[in-house]
């Protein structure tokens, strides 16, 4: 029997995901950053703030950012490895990548690499990031333990992970607010902004199947982690977790 997994409240080939996820990216690509500050109201830049300040990145660090999109984390994380550090900005989608690299270039920034690659598969040898970040982007990997095995072995020990993502709220009111939000008035801005309502029709659909907190947690000390602790923002709605290797 063909394995299946899930695109949204779909179900499809596992090895047809990709290209689905791809599709959904090349659409929304130009106006990605437009999108979030609309449809967060400006708050995905305190939650990546957030992320980049409890990261305890420092100058002369090696870190490595998955599907880091546009780059907002990869600018903030140069600012603090400076010079004789080195960050990293990958995605597995090169039309987010060519979108990074534009924004970054537009801002000045010129000491990030960028490389496009499969989170489940990364290209570096084992220990050698004190840092790998994922913002928003863990939901649509078709395989997450393979991914969070793979930033794992990426890691030095001591080295922390950083996943970034939407979550569960245990507010009620508040659930039934962004219910009503993510499928009734993301998809009609998605369509009014970036011209294309079925993305985000997508994207509030993987934000229901993204394992909740707790899960999430089991998840990245099952690969191996330490130790993970994770800090709800905004009532749960998004989650940062962060796992330390020390082994």
């Amino acid at each position: 029997m063909d394995k299946t997994t899930h695109f949204g409240f779909k179900d499809v080939a596992t090895e047809e995901k990709q290209s689905l996820v791809r599709g959904v990216f090349d659409s929304v690509a130009s106006k990605y950053d437009l999108m979030n500050d609309v449809l967060s109201f400006g708050a995905h830049r305190l939650w990546k703030h957030y992320t980049i300040a409890s990261s305890n990145v420092k100058a002369g660090d090696k870190v490595l950012d998955i599907a880091g999109g546009t780059g907002d984390l990869a600018r903030a994380f140069a600012a603090k490895v400076g010079d004789s550090g080195q960050v990293i900005l990958s995605d597995i989608n090169a039309t987010m990548l060519n979108e990074g690299r534009k924004n970054l270039i537009n801002k000045g920034i010129t000491g990030v690499e960028f490389v496009q690659f499969n989170g489940e598969h990364i290209p570096f040898a084992d220990n050698i990031f004190d840092c790998v970040s994922i913002a928003f982007g863990l939901r649509n990997v078709t395989d997450k333990n393979q991914c969070i095995a793979e930033m794992y072995r990426v890691l030095k020990h001591g080295g922390c992970l950083l996943i970034l993502e939407f979550s569960k709220t245990d507010i009620a009111l508040l659930e039934r607010f962004y219910d009503a939000y993510s499928f009734n008035i993301m998809p009609k801005l998605g369509k009014i902004i970036a011209d294309d309502e079925d993305a985000y029709q997508y994207l509030a659909q993987s934000i229901r199947k993204h394992p909740n907190q707790e899960a999430l947690k089991k998840m990245v000390l099952d690969a191996g982690f330490s130790s993970c602790e994770y800090h709800n923002l905004s009532g749960g709605i998004v989650a940062l977790h962060k796992g330390i290797k020390t082994y």
